[in-house]
């Protein structure tokens, strides 16, 4: 199929060819029509067609989290994690309307007329897959290309439902693009008097048109508004899009006592507070469609919210579809250029040259394009990154890009003796950008059909934690060779299922435990191999704060901080002493604002050479701080690694040091290289590092110690 993408580094706009989006809990649908939003879509192109610098000085949030890196990393692993962000294309678009036609999802049929919304769902696509809550039917006597609209009259109808207005109260709009104009006509719509503010004469004219009782640009405004209402405004909407404060300086003079300013555009938010304290005047910031915005639970899981939250973004969309039914909202006057899908460069360049008046500007898709089957696209010779001469040891697929993948993973694949054959991720854009980066033959949007290639002998598995369990046991059960991203699963049922798969398949599973591959690590084992004595361990983590509402905090894709990182550091200590995790006790800081309860914990671990090894992790700490750091002794001997850039041996007095000053030696390559010869993995040792973090979490609850079991999972 055809989509619109995004150059992050060039800026430029292009329509190429990805595979079709699968069905998961929701629904995909051939787009008819979908909406250019000309502010939101355009900030992004502007970031992106600026240097490096300008980006720098946008972003200063990023440059920070950056420098943090490279302190922590080193200056060419950070430099690699940024390009790598920046050389992944973007999707445009999140509003668009089309026909239902697959689904996972009880209230929609195949045929079914919807409206869809939703940043990196809705895109400019033929096809998308949007999960339930953010797609809703399109009533009768509404047309596709009026439905394309419900996302960005979602947005306007949450606006006005923030100004709390009622039957008969005097609104005052600034700004009348598109979602002003909309604004406009769900306040009429409301039974509201509404003035139309704007500094374009023809705007001014058009929201008349659309049942404004009064309009005005900036001069006499506030006498024109007390002509309308001797009081002031009830409520000012903002919609205007600025840097500038003016509009909100405005709102603070037209505004009654004891009124309400919303804002819904993106402007500057230097309040007058003299004139807001003298009128006690409440400011609202809109955000977005309403209820339910930047939920995952909400928004990717499809979990409503009860209706005494009444107005959820899906609801709003509903709200909006309903108003067009009824002849309340006219679309037809803000229409004012339609695109083929093939032409989308040249109707953003309409947008940032702003050579023509515009509005509305859809792009349109011709019927039965690529068909909802085609999830598989084979990229020719000249459209893939060129490659070295292969020995054809191994025939590797690859299912998961996301950024650690990309930072860490990928870029390492062309030096391995290995034969890149396809990729497979949930996003056709994905799929398509990462294909042609890295020198895929094909890319799909479904796994499936990776496992069932004969030509491919070997997978390598980097999705979201909560997959890494089903797809690794269904990989081996294909007669494949599997690399699976840790952790290698987030329950025990999970852990149970893998481990079944492994003993039947006979194939080798590699965990990607890589830390145990780093050439400074094995030089710490060989430092202690002749030890006499057990091994005492401790390995510290000052892991900084991974914001609540990241997935990796979901106990359903993520499992937290405990299952997702604590096992790297108990599959350390076993790397190092050779020896089995058979005791577990842990302790951890009880849960207090953002603070989830498994993400600051000690873990004290007993193994069966009589070694202890304690495993210290922790948000809280300084960023600019190392990050991590093992310390190792035994046997009148001391080894420290600290950030795996920088090795220290002690014994007798005599002291050697080996540092990195560009990037970390944390293993990804070697580890790779190692799963594509050949070698043999502990499997067993990976089922015990994973059985350990089951045991810290249970030891956690129960306030005991927990013994580690290998026969619990038929080991």
């Amino acid at each position: 199929m055809k989509q619109v993408l995004l150059d992050l580094q060039s800026g430029s706009i292009r329509v190429e060819n990805v595979p079709v989006p699968t069905v998961t809990r929701g629904v995909v649908v051939e787009n008819a029509y979908s909406l250019i939003s000309a502010g939101t879509e355009s900030s992004l192109i502007n970031l992106a067609q600026q240097s490096l610098v300008g980006k720098a000085k946008a972003r200063p949030d990023d440059v920070k989290r950056i420098l943090q890196k490279i302190g922590t990393d080193g200056p060419l692993s950070a430099y690699r994690q940024a390009m790598g962000r920046l050389s992944k294309p973007e999707p445009l678009g999140y509003s668009c309307a089309g026909t239902v036609v697959q689904t996972a999802s009880d209230e929609f049929e195949v045929g079914d007329r919807v409206a869809c919304g939703g940043a990196g769902y809705a895109v400019h696509a033929e096809y998308v897959a949007v999960p339930r809550n953010l797609c809703v039917k399109v009533p009768d006597g509404v047309s596709l290309r009026e439905a394309a609209f419900t996302t960005v009259g979602s947005i306007a109808m949450h606006g006005v439902r923030n100004a709390k207005v009622t039957v008969g109260e005097n609104v005052a709009v600034i700004g009348l693009g598109l979602i002003g104009l909309l604004s406009v006509q769900i306040l009429k719509a409301a039974g509201c008097r509404v003035i139309g503010i704007d500094i374009d004469p023809g705007k001014l004219s058009l929201a008349q048109k659309l049942g404004a009782d009064l309009v005005s640009n900036y001069d006499g405004l506030v006498e024109r508004v007390k002509s309308l209402s001797p009081f002031g405004a009830d409520a000012v909407i903002i919609t205007a899009a600025t840097r500038s404060s003016a509009p909100v300086e405005a709102a603070g003079h037209l505004v009654r006592e004891q009124g309400r300013v919303v804002v819904v555009g993106n402007v500057g938010m230097n309040l007058p507070r003299d004139v807001f304290y003298a009128k006690e005047a409440e400011v609202v910031v809109s955000r977005s469609y309403g209820p339910g915005r930047y939920d995952r639970n909400y928004e990717e899981k499809g979990l409503d919210y009860p209706i005494y939250v009444r107005w959820t973004e899906r609801r709003n969309m509903e709200a909006f579809l309903s108003l067009i039914q009824q002849k309340k909202i006219d679309l037809a006057p803000l229409i004012t250029h339609t695109f083929p899908l093939d032409d989308a460069p040249e109707a953003y360049n309409l947008i940032s040259t702003g050579r023509e008046r515009f509005i509305g500007v859809l792009l349109q898709y011709s019927p039965n394009g690529a068909g909802p089957s085609g999830t598989v696209v084979r990229l020719p010779e000249s459209g893939r990154q060129p490659r070295k001469a292969s020995t054809g040891l191994r025939r590797i697929g690859c299912i998961g890009a996301g950024v650690h993948a990309l930072s860490s993973l990928y870029p390492h694949l062309s030096a391995l003796p290995a034969d890149l054959a396809a990729v497979a991720t949930a996003t056709g854009l994905s799929a398509q950008s990462v294909a042609k980066k890295y020198g895929f033959s094909y890319c799909t949007t479904d796994y499936r059909e990776i496992l069932s290639d004969p030509a491919i002998d070997a997978v390598l598995i980097a999705t979201r934690n909560d997959l890494h369990a089903s797809l690794a046991a269904e990989a081996l059960r294909a007669g494949k060779d599997v690399f699976v991203e840790k952790p290698l699963a987030t329950s025990i049922e999970e852990l149970k299922e893998v481990v079944s798969a492994w003993n039947e398949s006979g194939q080798r599973l590699m965990v990607g435990f890589n830390r145990r591959y780093s050439p400074l690590a094995r030089r710490m084992k060989e430092f202690f191999s002749n030890r006499t004595t057990p091994t005492v361990l401790h390995y510290r983590v000052n892991a900084g704060q991974i914001p609540s509402g990241h997935w990796v905090h979901d106990g359903e894709q993520g499992g937290g901080m405990l299952i997702s990182e604590c096992c790297h550091f108990i599959d350390f200590m076993q790397y190092i002493t050779g020896a089995r995790p058979v005791q577990v006790y842990a302790r951890a800081i009880e849960p207090t604002g953002d603070l989830p309860k498994y993400d600051n914990f000690q873990a004290t671990l007993a193994f069966d050479d009589g070694s202890v090894g304690t495993v210290t992790y922790t948000t809280l700490g300084d960023r600019s701080y190392p990050k991590e750091m093992i310390e190792v002794f035994c046997g009148n001997a001391v080894g420290r690694i600290t950030d795996f850039r920088d090795l220290e041996l002690r014994r007798d007095g005599k002291a050697s040091r080996e540092r990195r000053w560009l990037t970390q030696e944390k293993g990804f390559f070697e580890e790779l290289l190692a799963f594509v010869k050949g070698e043999e993995p502990d499997f067993p040792a990976s089922v015990a590092t994973t059985l350990a973090t089951f045991a810290a979490w249970d030891s956690i609850d129960t306030g005991t110690p927990r013994t580690i079991d290998l026969g619990r999972v038929g080991l």
